[in-house]
C-alpha cells in the first residue's frame, strides 16, 4: 500500500489545521479565563454579577454602574497578572508510522511543566450619574506547548506559541434604579509566534519515489535513509502568522432587591483571517538525493480562517448578611462554530486542506463565596466544573490534549488604603486522564495518555484616583 501524501502540501496538512490549538492549561478549548485575580479566588463564580473591580468591563460592562457606587466619582484602574504553571505527562500506548514504511516509530515519552504569564489591565471612569466608560486590555485566547524534538508525536507537534491581545472600550447606562445596561466593541489581534512540527525525511523521500515511480530515487532514499521515522534525520517546519478582527459584547445587570444581583453577559464570535508563512529546515539528506520533477518543500505564504466562539453567561450574587455573599455562574461557549479549519493559498481560492474539528458547545458551572472578615480583609473561595469541547480521542491533538477539569480556588482581598485595594487568588485544576488516538493527516498516529494538572497564582491592584 503506497503512502498517500500530496508532496507540496504534506507539511501544511500536519500543522496548519492546528493553527489555533492550545494546551489544556487554562480553560476549555484554547480560551483564557484568567482576567481577574479577585475572580480567580472564587473560580470566577458570579463573574457577570460581581462588579467588584474594573474587570467588569470584560465580564459584564453593565456592572460599571454598580461599581460606580463605590468610586465616589473617581476613576478606577485594575491591573492583574497571572502565573499559570501546567504539568503534563504523556505516556505512549503504541504510536505508529505509516504501515507502508514498514518502520518502527522512534521516540520518547514526555514529562514537562510549562509556565506562562498572563497580564490584564482595565479602567472605569464615571461620565455622569447614569453613564460610565470603561476600557479593557487582555488576552482572551492563547497557547504555549513545547515538546522535545524526539518525542513520539513530533510529526504532529513540537512547538506551539500563540498569543492574543483584545482591546475593549465599553459603556454602561443606568436605565433605572434596578436595571443597568452595557455594551462594548473589541479589536482583537492574534499572533502565531511559532507553530512547528517535524517531517520524516525518509518517509517524504520514499513517498516521492513511490508517487513518481522512480526506482532510482527509491534506491537513493534507502541509501541515505535506511531507517524511517527516526528523530535524528527529521526535517522541520515552522508556521507564523497574524490577524486583526472585531467583535462586541453586551451586558445586563438587574437588582431585584438590595441583596441580590443578576447578571447576563454576551460576547460575540470573532472571525479571524490569518495571513501566514510556512518555512522549512530540511535535513541535508533530502538535498543529497536528486528529487528531479518532484515538488519541493518550499517556503510559502498561506491563509487560514477560524471563527472564535461566542459565549453567554448568567450569574447571581446574593448577600446573605453583612459578611457573607454567595455567588454562582453558568457560562455557555459556542465551540460548535469550530467545525473545520480550511487552509488555502494566498489567492484564498486554491485549497490546501480542510480539516474536520467537530468541536461541541460546552458549559462551565461555578459556585463561590466572599466573606468579609473585617473592614480591611475579604476572604474568597470557589469551585467550578469546566467542560472540554473536543468530542473524542481521535479528534484530540497533541496541541490540545485537553479534557474536562475541576477548579478549586482560594483568594483574598485587602484594603490597603482609601484608594488602593489588593487582590490575590490561587486555583488548582484537576484534569481527567486524557486518551489520544489521533491517526494523523499523513499516517503518523499518536496513541497514548496524558496526565495533567494546573496551578494558577494571581495578583491584582485596584487604584482609585
Amino acid at each position: 500500500m503506497p503512502i498517500k501524501i500530496t508532496l507540496n502540501k504534506a507539511v501544511l496538512f500536519s500543522t496548519l489545521p492546528l493553527l489555533f490549538a492550545s494546551q489544556t492549561a487554562y480553560s476549555a478549548g484554547f480560551a483564557l479565563i484568567e482576567n481577574s485575580a479577585a475572580g480567580m479566588g472564587k473560580a470566577f463564580a458570579g463573574a457577570a454579577a460581581a462588579a467588584e473591580d474594573a474587570s467588569t468591563v470584560w465580564f459584564n460592562p453593565a456592572g460599571m454602574d454598580y461599581l460606580g457606587k463605590s468610586l465616589d466619582g473617581k476613576s478606577l484602574v485594575t491591573q492583574a497578572g497571572h502565573i499559570v504553571s501546567a504539568k503534563t505527562k504523556y505516556t505512549d500506548k503504541g504510536s505508529t508510522a505509516p504501515a507502508a514504511l514498514n518502520a518502527q516509530l522512534g521516540g520518547v515519552d514526555e514529562n514537562k511543566r510549562i509556565t506562562s504569564f498572563i497580564p490584564n489591565l482595565y479602567y472605569v471612569k464615571p461620565v455622569n450619574e447614569k453613564l460610565h466608560f470603561g476600557l479593557g486590555i487582555n488576552g482572551p485566547f492563547g497557547s504555549k506547548t513545547d515538546y522535545d524534538k524526539d518525542w513520539y508525536g513530533r510529526y504532529q507537534s513540537t512547538l506551539t506559541d500563540l498569543l492574543s491581545i483584545n482591546i475593549n472600550p465599553a459603556l454602561s447606562w443606568k436605565a433605572s434604579d434596578k436595571l443597568s445596561l452595557g455594551a462594548g466593541v473589541s479589536a482583537q489581534y492574534v499572533k502565531l509566534t511559532s507553530l512547528s512540527a517535524a517531517i520524516d525525511s525518509a518517509g517524504f523521500c520514499r513517498s516521492a519515489a513511490i508517487q513518481t515511480g522512480n526506482s532510482d530515487l527509491f534506491s537513493g532514499c534507502n541509501a541515505v535513509y535506511p531507517n524511517a521515522a527516526q528523530p535524528e534525520t527529521d526535517s522541520y517546519n515552522e508556521l507564523t502568522g497574524d490577524s486583526i478582527a472585531f467583535g462586541y459584547n453586551l451586558g445586563l445587570l438587574y437588582q431585584p432587591t438590595d441583596k441580590t444581583r443578576l447578571g447576563l453577559s454576551y460576547r460575540s464570535k470573532v472571525k479571524h483571517d490569518v495571513d501566514g508563512e510556512v518555512k522549512f529546515d530540511l535535513d541535508p539528506g533530502l538535498t543529497a538525493v536528486s528529487l528531479n520533477g518532484v515538488p519541493q518543500l518550499q517556503d510559502r505564504d498561506v491563509k487560514a480562517s477560524v471563527e472564535l466562539p461566542d459565549s453567554l453567561s448568567f450569574s447571581v450574587a446574593h448577600k446573605v448578611n453583612d459578611k457573607l455573599e454567595l455567588l454562582g455562574d453558568i457560562t455557555w461557549t459556542g465551540w460548535s462554530s469550530f467545525q473545520e479549519l480550511k487552509v488555502t493559498e494566498v489567492d484564498g481560492v486554491t485549497e490546501v486542506s480542510t480539516t474536520p474539528e467537530e468541536w461541541e458547545d460546552v458549559y462551565r458551572i461555578s459556585v463561590g463565596a466572599n466573606y468579609k472578615y473585617n473592614e480591611k480583609l475579604t476572604l474568597r473561595t470557589g469551585v467550578a466544573y469546566d467542560e472540554e469541547p473536543i468530542p473524542s480521542a481521535e479528534l484530540r491533538t497533541p496541541r490540545i490534549p485537553g479534557n474536562d477539569r475541576t477548579w478549586i480556588s482560594f483568594g483574598a482581598g485587602y484594603k490597603w488604603s482609601k484608594n488602593l485595594d489588593l487582590d490575590f487568588g490561587y486555583s488548582h485544576l484537576f484534569l481527567k486522564e486524557t486518551a489520544i488516538d489521533n491517526p494523523g493527516e499523513n499516517g503518523y498516529a499518536v496513541r497514548g495518555t496524558y496526565k495533567s494538572s494546573v496551578d494558577i497564582l494571581s495578583a491584582q491592584l485596584n487604584y482609585k484616583f
